[in-house]
C-alpha cells in the first residue's frame, strides 16, 4: 500500500505568501475531500465535485456546529494517540471537539502567529484563565501555557478570579518596568473591573472574546472602552480564535483583525451560505486555516463579521439560532 502523504509540508504552510495561497488551499481541499469522511459526505450532499473547484473562494465551508455532533478527522500519516481539544460550552448548546494526532502543527501556528504581533522574547505572560491542570483540554489554555514555557520567564502565571493575587503580581511587574501581557476572556475582565479600577498604563491587554451566553453581551467597542477605562490603558488587543481552529487572527486596536498568511477569512452572504459577500457588508464569517490539516481547513462559523477594503475584518456578533443541529441529520455515523 502506498504511504499516505500530506498535501504540503509545515514549512510550505508557514512560509506561504498571497500568490501561493490558492494552490495550497486547493491542495488541502482535495486532500480532505478524499480523506475526511464527514467533509466528503457534506460535499456529496451539496453536489460539489472537488476537481471542478479552482479558487479558494469557491470551496464549500463545513458548518462549525458539526464539530459538536461528529468526529471531524482527516486521515494522515500520523503516529500516536488521537487527542482532542474541547470547548467550554458557555452557550449550553453542546461541546465542540477538535481531534488531532500531531500537536506540532498547533504549536507552529500559535507560536509564529503570536511572535508576529507581540514577540516571544522577554515578554511576561500573565493569564486571567484557569490553569493548565484544570483545563488541559482547552486549546486556549494549552496555547497560553505553551507560550509561557516558550518565553521561559519566572513571572508567567495563571489566575482565575484570584484578583488580589493578580493585582499584586501586576504591581510588581509594572514597578520593574517589565514588558507584560495580560490575556483573558472578556467576562473575567468585566468581573475583575467590577471590583475596582486599576492603573497599569504600560500593560498589554489581550482579550480573547468570551461574552457569548452571558445575560448581556457587550459590543467589542463597549468592552474595550470598559477595559481601557478600568486598567488605565490606551488600547486593547484582541485574539480571534476558537477550539475548531489551529490558527488565530489578532487585532492591534479598534477591533479590526488581521490573519497570518496561512489563514484567511471570507464573509458569506447572510441569506446564502454558498455565496461570498463583498467588502463592507455584514455576513457570516468563513475561515480557511491551512494548519487544520488534521480536521477540516474550511469552516463556516456562527459569527457575524464584515470585511474591510484593506483585508482586515471585524467581528460583529453571532447569528441568532446559530445552532444548526439539523445539519448533522444529513450524515450517517
Amino acid at each position: 500500500m502506498k504511504k499516505m502523504e500530506l498535501p504540503f509540508t509545515a514549512d510550505e504552510v508557514f512560509s506561504v505568501n498571497e500568490q501561493q495561497f490558492n494552490a495550497l488551499a486547493l491542495n488541502l481541499f482535495r486532500y480532505q475531500a478524499t480523506n475526511n469522511n464527514i467533509y466528503k459526505q457534506y460535499l456529496g450532499h451539496i453536489g460539489v465535485e472537488p476537481n471542478r473547484v479552482e479558487h479558494f473562494a469557491d470551496i464549500p465551508f463545513l458548518p462549525i456546529e458539526l464539530f459538536k455532533h461528529k468526529k471531524i478527522r482527516t486521515r494522515g500519516p500520523y503516529k500516536g494517540e488521537v487527542k482532542y481539544f474541547s470547548s467550554s460550552s458557555t452557550t449550553g448548546t453542546g461541546i465542540s471537539k477538535h481531534y488531532f494526532q500531531d500537536v506540532d502543527w498547533y504549536h507552529r501556528s500559535f507560536e509564529e502567529g503570536f511572535d508576529r504581533i507581540f514577540g516571544l522574547n522577554e515578554i511576561e505572560i500573565v493569564a486571567l484563565l484557569p490553569g493548565y491542570m484544570e483545563r488541559s483540554d482547552s486549546s486556549l489554555v494549552y496555547m497560553v501555557n505553551s507560550l509561557m514555557n516558550k518565553c521561559n520567564l519566572e513571572a508567567n502565571a495563571f489566575y482565575l478570579r484570584e484578583f488580589e493575587a493578580l493585582e499584586s503580581h501586576l504591581d510588581k511587574l509594572q514597578s520593574q518596568s517589565r514588558k507584560t501581557l495580560l490575556i483573558g476572556v472578556a467576562h473575567d475582565f468585566i468581573e475583575m473591573l467590577a471590583r475596582k479600577k486599576y492603573h497599569y498604563p504600560n500593560l498589554i491587554i489581550l482579550e480573547t472574546g468570551g461574552m457569548k451566553g452571558r445575560k448581556r453581551e457587550m459590543t467589542r467597542l463597549e468592552l474595550h472602552e470598559t477595559i481601557c477605562s478600568g486598567f488605565g490603558v490606551s488600547t486593547v488587543f484582541s485574539e480571534y480564535g476558537m477550539t475548531e481552529l489551529f490558527s488565530q487572527a489578532y487585532s492591534v486596536g479598534e477591533g479590526r483583525f488581521k490573519c497570518p498568511p496561512w489563514m484567511k477569512v471570507l464573509i458569506r452572504e447572510r441569506d446564502d451560505p454558498f455565496s461570498i459577500s463583498g467588502h463592507d457588508k455584514t455576513g457570516g464569517i468563513n475561515v480557511i486555516d491551512l494548519a487544520n490539516v488534521q480536521s477540516c481547513g474550511f469552516i463556516a462559523t456562527s459569527d457575524l463579521g464584515r470585511m474591510r477594503q484593506n483585508g482586515e475584518f471585524e467581528v460583529l456578533g453571532r447569528f441568532d439560532h446559530s445552532d444548526v443541529r439539523g445539519c448533522s441529520l444529513l450524515f450517517a455515523e
